[in-house]
């Protein structure tokens, strides 16, 4: 029988009462599922190394569990001849869960990048679409203050496209989130309010629009706005874009990565000219996944450039959308 709990209330302890029961299955899941335990404890000696991108430090990690997201096969096609891992029923005996709010399950991911990595599955098997659940976003990333959520677009490296769910990894990991309170100095204010602030970064190697608010209904509304402006390619199941969510001194930070390619050039190439990354919000906000050595080994400051500017919208289209939504 897999625990359950309620999640969000307006009760001050429910965010305290959640990390004691997040860290209670993470000891539990490392304790009694082999794959799991394996995983993480390979996760404490992995290579990384530090490339300075366009004056950013990126980490690179060499990771090869991760090859099951990188290589994920998310055509329609292959999508509908496997189970959807995601689902209840097809989960593993050994993976237990939180059931949060009666809506989200709170899992601990069996192929991690973060010493912590949680998948926040929808309990219903709908599919990957930020539309209408970008208030849940905000909600579990208050509800759980030590991480950072995370979504992936459909085509945008979301490894199961056909059922709803972000992901949550711990804070002090990745270095955007690390480094925001000096990186936001060389972002502008695209919309200013009282209770809200867009700003655009101007020098970070992939377009990056970032709001920042203590309530909660102007982000949504912003969110929504954002959300039309990116909607110019009427064959995308929704807009392109990956996010990250922090809470932090009783504010949302929501990094918005707006893309126009899900794997870059480099994936598809031939022989020594492939690298095999395939850039998620993980990867944008600074960690980029390596599951083979080769690549890991070879893997340069201009090749991560080159792979965050061809996913990225263009710097002409990111600044039409912030004139438009500048105006009153």
């Amino acid at each position: 029988m897999k625990n359950q709990t309620s999640f969000y209330s307006s009760d001050s302890d429910s965010s305290v009462s959640l990390k004691f029961k997040v860290d209670a299955l993470f000891d539990q899941q490392i304790s009694h599922w082999n794959l799991a335990k394996q995983n993480y404890e390979a996760l404490q000696t992995i290579e990384s190394k530090t490339l300075n991108v366009l004056g950013f430090p990126m980490q690179v990690q060499f990771n090869p569990s991760r090859i099951v997201s990188s290589a994920a096969k998310v055509d329609p096609k292959s999508i509908q001849q496997r189970p959807c891992f995601l689902c209840e029923k097809n989960r593993p005996a050994e993976q237990e869960g939180i059931l949060v709010h009666d809506q989200y399950w709170i899992l601990v991911n069996p192929f991690p990048i973060f010493p912590k990595h949680l998948t926040i599955p929808f309990v219903e098997h709908v599919d990957q679409r930020i539309d209408g659940h970008f208030g849940d976003m905000l909600d579990l990333a208050k509800a759980l203050p030590d991480f950072v959520l995370f979504y992936n677009g459909p085509q945008c490296g979301a490894s199961a496209p056909d059922h709803l769910h972000f992901q949550a990894g711990n804070k002090g990991f990745l270095p955007l989130e690390i480094n925001w309170s000096a990186w936001k100095h060389y972002a502008e204010n695209v919309v200013e309010l009282p209770n809200f602030t867009l700003l655009r970064h101007i020098t970070y190697p992939h377009a990056m629009l970032v709001m920042e608010s203590s309530e909660r209904q102007p982000l949504i509304s912003w969110f929504k706005n954002l959300y039309k402006q990116l909607d110019t390619n009427t064959n995308e199941v929704e807009p392109m874009l990956n996010l990250l969510c922090s809470w932090k001194n009783e504010q949302w930070t929501v990094w918005l990565f707006p893309r126009r390619l899900h794997r870059p050039t480099c994936y598809f190439a031939d022989g020594t000219q492939q690298l095999l990354i395939s850039p998620a919000s993980v990867d944008l906000g600074g960690v980029f996944i390596t599951p083979r050595e080769e690549d890991f080994q070879k893997v340069t400051t201009t090749d991560l450039a080159t792979i965050m500017d061809e996913v990225s919208i263009t710097c002409d289209l990111l600044n039409r959308i912030c004139h438009t939504l500048q105006k009153p």
